[in-house]
C-alpha cells in the first residue's frame, strides 16, 4: 500500500515539474520573441501561457500588454480589433487576479477604461462606467492626465447625443477639474521646497533635480489637459447660456437646495455675479440651507455694491465654513484681493499665501504678492541700490507662479524679466561690492534677499 502511495505522489511530482519545466520554456520563448517585437511568434507561446500558466510570471502580462497594443494597432478589420481589445482588457484583468501584490489596480483600470475609449469598444454609457469605476476605486491616484480628458470628453459626447442632461456635464466637469487640481496640487507640493532651495542658490541634488523636472511636466500636461476640458465645455457654459437657462426654471427650482445649489456654483465660477438671477438664486439658497458657499457669493456681492467690510466679513465666515481645500484657497484669495483693494498690503500678502497653503498651485496667488512688492520697491530699504533689490524679490515670486501653474508660465517669465530688468545689474553690484551679500527689509515686505554673485 505504501509503494502504491509513495509511486502516486512520484507521479504528481514529476508531473508538476514536468509542466512547470514546459511552462519555464514557453516563458523564456515568449519573453525573447516579444522583447525583440517579433509578436506574431510570441502570441502562440502567451496563449498557452494564459491557458496553461497564468501565474508563471508577471512578464507574461507586462510584455503582453506591448504585444496587444501592437495588434490593435495593426488590425486589419474592425472585428480583429475588438477581439485583441477584449484580449487586452482579460491581460491586464488577469495581471491583477494573478499578481495583485506587484499591480496597481488603479492602473489596470486606467488601462482598460482608455483601450475601451481609444477603440471605441462598448457602449458610451459602458466606457463611462469604466472610467467611474477608476474614480471609485481610488480618485486620489487617478493620475493619467489623457484619461483624465477622456472621462470628460465621453460625457461631453453623451451630452451632445442628448444621452445627458447639461447639468450631467457640469457635474462631470467639476469632478474632472478637482481630480486635475488634486494632481497639480500634489506636484506643487513636490516643487515648492525645491524652487525655493533654487531661489537661495543652493545645488539640488541630483535625486531633487529628477524630482524637479518629472512634476514640472507633470503640471505642464494637466495644464494643458484642462485646457482642454474647457474648450470642450466651450460656449455651453457661457453668461449668455446659463443665465437664461438658470432664469426659465428659477421659480419652480428655487425650493430645491440642491438646483441653488448647482447653480449658484456655475454662475460664479463663470463670473455671472452682476446679473440679477445669481442675486435671486443665493439669495434662496441662504434662505433655505446656509453654507459656506453661500457666504462667499453673498461676499462677492457686497463686494461688488462697493461694501468692503460686508464683503470681508462674508469672506471670513466662509472660509471658516469651508472644508474643501481648493475651495478655501479661492474664499481667501478673495479676502486677499478686497484687502489688496483696500491697500492693506501685508494682511492681502496673509491672504494670498493662506490661499497657496491649501492649492499651492495657485500661481496667480504667486503673481499678486510680486504685484505688491515691486510695487513697493521706492518705500522699502535704505538706499537706491537696496530700493531696487525689491524687485529681485519680486522677480522670484513671479517665477514661482509660472512654475506651479504652467498656464501662467509665459506671463510669468515676462514679468520676472521686466522686474529683473528694473533690479540692480552687475555693474551695480561689483560698484556697490554687493555680489553675494543678504538685504533684508523691515518694511512690511519683512524678507531678505540674496545679491546675485555673478
Amino acid at each position: 500500500m505504501k509503494s502504491k502511495v509513495f509511486l502516486t505522489l512520484a507521479g504528481l511530482f514529476f508531473s508538476f515539474a514536468a509542466v512547470a519545466q514546459e511552462c519555464n520554456a514557453s516563458l523564456s520563448l515568449f519573453n525573447e520573441s516579444a522583447k525583440t517585437k517579433n509578436y506574431d511568434n510570441a502570441y502562440k507561446h502567451y496563449k498557452k501561457l494564459i491557458k496553461d500558466c497564468p501565474d508563471a510570471n508577471i512578464i507574461t502580462y507586462q510584455r503582453g500588454k506591448k504585444m496587444l497594443e501592437n495588434f490593435i494597432e495593426n488590425a486589419e478589420t474592425p472585428e480583429e480589433k475588438e477581439k485583441f481589445v477584449q484580449m487586452f482588457i482579460d491581460n491586464q484583468n488577469m495581471r491583477l487576479e494573478y499578481f495583485p501584490k506587484k499591480t496597481k489596480k488603479v492602473d489596470m483600470l486606467s488601462d482598460i477604461a482608455k483601450v475601451m475609449y481609444k477603440n471605441e469598444v462598448g457602449t458610451l454609457e459602458e466606457r463611462l462606467e469604466a472610467f467611474e469605476s477608476i474614480v471609485e476605486e481610488d480618485a486620489d491616484n487617478f493620475t493619467d492626465a489623457t484619461a483624465l480628458y477622456a472621462y470628460f470628453r465621453i460625457a461631453n459626447t453623451m451630452n451632445d447625443e442628448g444621452l445627458k442632461d447639461i447639468q450631467f456635464l457640469f457635474d462631470k466637469y467639476d469632478e474632472v477639474i478637482t481630480l486635475i487640481e488634486t494632481q497639480e496640487n500634489s506636484k506643487a507640493i513636490q516643487v515648492q521646497p525645491l524652487i525655493e532651495k533654487e531661489e537661495n542658490q543652493e545645488k539640488l541634488t541630483s535625486r531633487e533635480k529628477k524630482i524637479l523636472k518629472n512634476s514640472e511636466i507633470y503640471l505642464r500636461n494637466y495644464t494643458k489637459i484642462k485646457g482642454s476640458v474647457n474648450s470642450l465645455l466651450g460656449s455651453k457654459a457661457d453668461c449668455e447660456n446659463l443665465i437664461p437657462m438658470y432664469e426659465k426654471d428659477f421659480e419652480s427650482k428655487k425650493g430645491d437646495v440642491q438646483w441653488l445649489k448647482n447653480a449658484a456654483s456655475r454662475l460664479f465660477a463663470k463670473e455671472c455675479t452682476e446679473d440679477e438671477i445669481f442675486f435671486k438664486v443665493v439669495e434662496a439658497q441662504n434662505d433655505l440651507k446656509p453654507s459656506a458657499k453661500t457666504a462667499l457669493y453673498l461676499g462677492r456681492l457686497a463686494q461688488e455694491n462697493g461694501n468692503m467690510s460686508k464683503a470681508l466679513e462674508y469672506y471670513n465666515q466662509s472660509a471658516e465654513l469651508e472644508d474643501k481645500p481648493a475651495d478655501k484657497a479661492r474664499v481667501y484669495y478673495n479676502i486677499a484681493e478686497t484687502y489688496k483693494k483696500k491697500g492693506s498690503l501685508s494682511s492681502a500678502r496673509t491672504f494670498y499665501r493662506k490661499a497657496l497653503k491649501h492649492k499651492p498651485s495657485m500661481g496667480v496667488a504667486y503673481l499678486k504678492i510680486a504685484e505688491m512688492y515691486a510695487g513697493s520697491a521706492n518705500t522699502c530699504g535704505n538706499s537706491t541700490f537696496e530700493k531696487r533689490g525689491v524687485y529681485w524679490l519680486a522677480a522670484d515670486y513671479a517665477m514661482r507662479a509660472g512654475r506651479v501653474d504652467p498656464s501662467l508660465k509665459s506671463t510669468a517669465d515676462a514679468t520676472a524679466e521686466s522686474y529683473n530688468g528694473r533690479a540692480p545689474q552687475k555693474s551695480d553690484i561689483f560698484q556697490e561690492s554687493m555680489a553675494g551679500k543678504t538685504i533684508t527689509y523691515s518694511c512690511w515686505i519683512g524678507e531678505s534677499v540674496k545679491v546675485p554673485n555673478f
